[in-house]
């Protein structure tokens, strides 16, 4: 099967779960199916072509310089017998190639604009255009893959006018043999983490959605002796920019041992700090799935996480960590999570070997990319 792969990131530009899934699926797929990975950036490799927007559109507005993006996609497709695109990014291109080559066009969800009207925000009149390029790209796909039972749902509830059929669930992934456990400390130390003191971590972006500005209320009465420890970057805009920076003076002059990280760290330091924690928070307002606490309990380390969209699919309430309700009290139950957490290592310890052992069992990618090339196949009978 000659498949292109069709995304905005790609290593070595990944800043979030859906560059991680494409970049861990295309490795799987990659002895399984003739793969070409179509994404954004410059220059060309071995299996992985490179499109930027038209210069003519810098300083453009983002949505614009998006679908200048998927036209030069669309354009390179010519030879593919099927096409596989992930986000609103690369939708469009899925679509513009079914209809120009009359191939299949399977598209993965990781998230649904309707369910983020904070990205209005971020995108302007923008998100007028993202929210027409993914209906648009849905309502013809010959199939939709949801990355979890609950996002399955959500497609449905927002385009009813598929047909159930077509939407298939296909977890997300984790490397367990990447991530695992790292009983160093080098990385705590250089970043002047004490790694002899108890931590919370949260790593994600700094966006509506990921409700970092929850967590940061929440831990202000948290165990004195808990450390805080943030790595977080690339705000979606400068006003969220400015409220994580405004709520972080706040907590750093009421608790001491907060840390924040602001760069984008490289994966084996982010797998130390994931190690170390005591307990990682997943304060997501909406979350299809949530590849991060995968992460952590690849790691072995108990997770506090709100209870939306896929993360119950993920997070074993009880035995892999603790989820709470974003619907009432959030922040304080938020807090009370972490605290009888960080204040019971023993079983901090014993819900982050099950995690652990969850993940390897039930998570693997090889079988993720399994499925899917079984999906194209289905698919591409069918055409």
């Amino acid at each position: 099967m000659r498949v292109g792969l069709l995304t905005r990131e790609y290593p070595p530009d990944v800043y979030g779960g859906a560059g991680v899934h494409v970049e861990f699926l295309a490795r799987e797929l990659r002895p399984l199916v003739d793969l070409d990975v179509h994404c954004w950036g410059e220059g060309r490799t071995e299996g992985v072509v490179r499109h930027r927007s038209w210069p003519t559109l810098d300083g453009a507005n983002d949505a614009l310089r998006t679908f200048s993006v998927d036209l030069s996609m669309a354009a390179a497709l010519e030879g593919r017998e099927l096409v596989h695109s992930h986000t609103w990014y690369a939708n469009l291109a899925g679509h513009f190639a079914k209809l120009i080559y009359g191939v299949p066009h399977v598209m993965t969800a990781h998230s649904l604009e309707p369910l983020r009207p904070w990205k209005a925000e971020q995108l302007g009149g923008g998100y007028a255009l993202s929210s027409w390029a993914e209906r648009t790209a849905i309502e013809a796909a010959d199939a939709v893959v949801a990355v979890s039972g609950a996002m399955r749902e959500d497609i449905l509830a927002c385009y009813p006018s598929l047909d159930p059929a077509t939407v298939r669930v296909i977890h997300n992934g984790i490397d367990t043999t990447l991530y695992r456990p790292d009983h160093g400390t080098d990385v705590l130390t250089r970043l002047g983490i004490d790694p002899d003191r108890p931590y919370v971590l949260f790593v994600g972006r700094i966006t509506r959605q990921k409700g970092v500005p929850h967590l940061l209320r929440a831990v202000r009465g948290l165990d004195p002796a808990a450390q805080v420890v943030l790595c977080a970057g690339a705000p979606d805009t400068p006003e969220i920019d400015r409220e994580f920076r405004d709520l972080f003076e706040e907590l750093s002059r009421v608790r001491e041992g907060v840390h924040w990280i602001p760069q984008m760290l490289p994966r084996p330091e982010v797998i130390q700090l994931l190690t170390h924690a005591t307990v990682f928070a997943c304060p997501s307002v909406y979350e299809p799935l949530g590849i991060v606490n995968l992460e952590a309990m690849a790691c072995g380390t108990a997770v506090v996480a709100s209870r939306v969209g896929g993360i119950p699919e993920v997070v074993a309430d009880g035995e892999t960590g603790l989820l709470v309700s974003v619907e009432e009290n959030f922040e304080e139950n938020l807090a009370t999570a972490l605290d009888s957490v960080l204040a019971d290592p023993e079983t901090a310890k014993r819900m982050g070997e099950a995690g652990r052992k969850r993940a390897v069992g039930e998570f693997g990618w090889d079988a993720v990319a399994l499925r899917t090339a079984r999906l194209y196949e289905e698919i591409l009978k069918q055409a």
